[in-house]
């Protein structure tokens, strides 16, 4: 895919910034790649979870997971990518304390996803990346340096575990957009259903290469790869100090070293590890244990008729209901909730808006919260519908529908019952409603002399009086029309 221009200027106006991501996403199957060990490793023990398949011992014989060729074949579809008929695996040779075999199961040359184009979104503007290839390979096991102490600690349990490693051109030209294409990168995964996109436990994780050019050439700059990024904020900001960091050595007339560097959180700086390895350097050759792998037709097209709808498919239902980008970004961060958003637009679409601006604020906060118990989750489309027409015909305010939301959550109690049950619906009553209007009119004559001399400020006076008596219960657009009427 030839190199695009980038959308929006870069930190520097004459340099063109390019950016390319690899995201490594754990697939979730029950078991690993090549054996019958959990690959589930969060809550087990260091070092419980492996096998001598994981370790590579002499005599062991890999045999490939059925599950994580389908789920690797339905994220290629989640791409908009080609879905290989022939493909195999290779060893990809090298030593790090944390590869017990001293090489790794990979696909070099003939992977299972080929090319694709994914559209990425943001508040104001869409752009396109391209999809290199995306390949099965088996993870490593996991490095720890405790603090205060000359040693590492190695942890097999990830050893063998799926992963699908997801290569994009570059055509990113920001921080902001390579936040953004990671953001997109991890809805289409999540709504694919091929992993659990548990940033925090290490389901997804990015390198992001960088490298910047001037304005006037055609050529890509020396690159620098930044590694196992964890966060859409951390990609964000790590570009951003490589960008920074490059151009500045331009600028003095020094060059970019082709490497591999490490984010620092804490200090929001890029740490140089060691030097960018070639392919040569990893001396790969076909895997001599795992035959190559052909892929029926039929297959393919199974997965595809089985696969969950697209968050492409769902985005587009979305904006059909004239929903603005902000907000379809914030539901579509929870499934749930944009199951409920597209329920409402199925059979009440006069209401998806309300619906929306709750799910993507009040809903979204409360569900967000540390802690927050899914399995309690009750709301449902039905009884949104019902909060939205009885804020529709006065009965909530907007104010007090939120409340009623809150405890709608975790609650099946209709929307009526909570709003009685906490004093909350509106007194629209007009012969109610006149008396307090009366009662105030006759206890503050000097707001209603302003208000008749043209004091605009002065009829919010006497509605706030009106909502004081009424103890907050009266409807406030009800009480400023009497007001106006009795008044003119």
């Amino acid at each position: 895919m030839t190199n695009q221009l980038p959308l929006r200027s870069t930190i520097n106006p004459n340099y063109i910034v390019d950016i390319g991501i690899e995201c490594h996403v754990q697939l979730k199957t029950n078991s690993k790649l090549f054996c019958g060990c959990s690959n589930d490793a969060r809550e087990a023990e260091p070092n419980t979870l492996i096998c001598p398949i994981c370790l590579g011992m002499p005599g062991t014989l890999p045999v490939l997971n059925k599950a994580a060729v389908e789920l690797a074949i339905r994220a290629g579809l989640a791409l908009n990518a080609e879905i290989a008929s022939d493909t195999k695996f290779d060893r990809k040779n090298y030593f790090y304390p944390d590869l017990p075999k001293g090489y790794q199961i990979t696909q070099y040359d003939e992977p299972i996803v080929g090319q694709g184009e994914i559209a990425v979104h943001m508040s104001d503007s869409s752009f396109k990346v391209g999809i290199t290839r995306a390949h099965l390979e088996e993870d490593a096991g996991k490095l720890t340096h405790p603090e205060g102490v000359d040693y590492s600690l190695v942890d097999l349990n990830r050893a063998g575990t799926p992963l699908l490693e997801i290569v994009s051109e570059p055509d990113i030209h920001s921080p902001a957009e390579a936040k953004a294409y990671t953001q997109e990168l991890y809805m289409r995964m999540l709504y694919a259903g091929v992993s659990d996109v548990d940033l925090y436990h290490g389901n997804m994780r990015f390198d992001v290469n960088v490298s910047v050019r001037k304005k006037d050439s055609k050529t890509l700059g020396t690159r620098s790869e930044t590694k196992n990024l964890n966060s859409f904020r951390s990609v964000e900001k790590a570009a951003e100090y490589e960008i920074n960091r490059q151009i500045e050595l331009l600028e003095k007339g020094e060059k970019i070293v082709q490497e591999t560097r490490g984010y620092d959180d804490s200090t929001g700086k890029t740490i140089s590890q060691r030097s960018k390895e070639e392919a040569m350097d990893y001396r790969y050759f076909k895997e001599p244990d795992l035959p190559p792998l052909q892929i029926a037709e039929q297959m393919k097209q199974a997965i595809a008729k089985n696969s969950p709808i697209m968050v492409g498919d769902i985005r587009a239902k979305l904006k059909e209901a004239d929903l603005s980008q902000t907000i379809i970004t914030a539901i579509l961060n929870q499934p749930k909730l944009a199951d409920l958003q597209q329920d409402v637009i199925a059979t009440n679409s006069q209401y998806a808006k309300p619906v929306a601006n709750w799910l993507s604020g009040e809903v979204l906060r409360i569900v967000g919260e540390e802690g927050f118990n899914w399995d309690k989750f009750q709301l449902d489309s039905d009884r949104l519908v019902a909060l939205a027409q009885m804020v529709e015909v006065g009965d909530l305010s907007s104010t007090n529908a939120k409340i009623v939301l809150s405890a709608m959550i975790t609650t099946d109690t209709p929307p009526e019952d909570i709003a009685k049950d906490k004093g909350l619906i509106q007194m629209s009553d007009t012969n109610q409603l006149g008396t307090i209007v009366d009662q105030v009119i006759a206890a503050n004559p000097q707001a209603v002399k302003d208000v008749e001399s043209g004091e605009a400020k002065a009829i919010g006076f006497l509605v706030g009086q009106v909502m004081k008596e009424s103890k907050g219960q009266a409807n406030p657009q009800m009480v400023q029309e009497m007001l106006k009427s009795k008044l003119k």
